[in-house]
């Protein structure tokens, strides 16, 4: 069995400011793929990783303080792919790809489109560009897992005021059909497949104690193909671990 964690951390040196690295070493999955890392690899301590056992890649922004993605694995992969060949994307470092025999791991970051129209825009040309890149990617990689922030929240059952948000970026309704159409394209959702009926979010905002309410949605997501979803043991939100706006979201796979 294989435990393989996804964390949007909001900035890897804050969360190991506030005991990344001593949770880390308690939980000890076998792989972590983080997202929004906001750091270059030589602004993160990789000794003290390394002591932990983990080998490391990482796909930084250009931009400094943004963006970017990192996988951690105890297994070493056997090919590493940065990046998605498209440039407006690999600049703000969203992909990274990690090999492992004859499965892959998709660590993906999805574009917020929290700040404006043209951040929307861009989300959405994403979305398809991405789901088009995918179907390639399959044909080389067919058993392959895509984990991350999706920024975009399914179904109603994954955010605490549907009726409230029926017009915010992350659950408006041609997003909401993305999800419906990557869900119906040869993808599981794995948390829905173990637990159709459970509440359980991965991200609060940081305004008006909205975690302590829990208050939450649910965008980050850990996708297989569906020649795998069997193999899938559980799937869950650490809710508790608390180094960001965001919590893990932990899969157990048998591979």
């Amino acid at each position: 069995m294989l435990n393989i964690i996804s964390y949007n951390v909001n900035g890897i040196r804050s969360a190991i400011s506030k005991g990344f690295w001593e949770w880390l070493a308690q939980e000890s999955p076998d792989v972590i793929c983080l997202q929004e890392t906001k750091a270059q690899p030589h602004d993160v301590p990789l000794l003290e990783l390394e002591a932990l056992g983990y080998r490391h890649a990482f796909h930084s922004a250009e931009k400094k303080g943004y963006s970017g993605v990192a996988t951690f694995s105890k297994i070493a992969p056997n090919n590493v792919g940065f990046g998605c060949g498209m440039e407006k994307y690999d600049r703000e470092g969203r992909i990274l790809r990690t090999d492992f025999g004859d499965w892959s791991l998709l660590n993906c970051y999805f574009p917020s489109g929290t700040t404006g129209e043209d951040r929307q825009a861009f989300k959405m040309v994403f979305l398809d560009d991405f789901f088009q890149w995918i179907q390639e990617v399959k044909k080389e990689h067919p058993r392959l897992i895509v984990v991350g922030d999706y920024n975009i929240a399914h179904q109603e059952i994954d955010i605490h005021d549907p009726k409230g948000n029926k017009k915010s970026s992350g659950f408006l309704p041609e997003e909401r059909a993305w999800m419906t159409k990557w869900f119906g394209s040869g993808f599981t959702d794995s948390f829905r497949h173990k637990y159709p009926d459970l509440v359980e979010y991965s991200w609060w905002s940081f305004r008006a104690g909205a975690r302590s309410k829990n208050k939450g949605w649910r965008i980050d997501y850990q996708s297989v193909t569906d020649n795998l979803k069997d193999k899938i043991s559980d799937a869950r939100h650490l809710m508790s671990v608390n180094h960001s706006d965001h919590c893990p979201v932990r899969m157990v796979i048998d591979l």
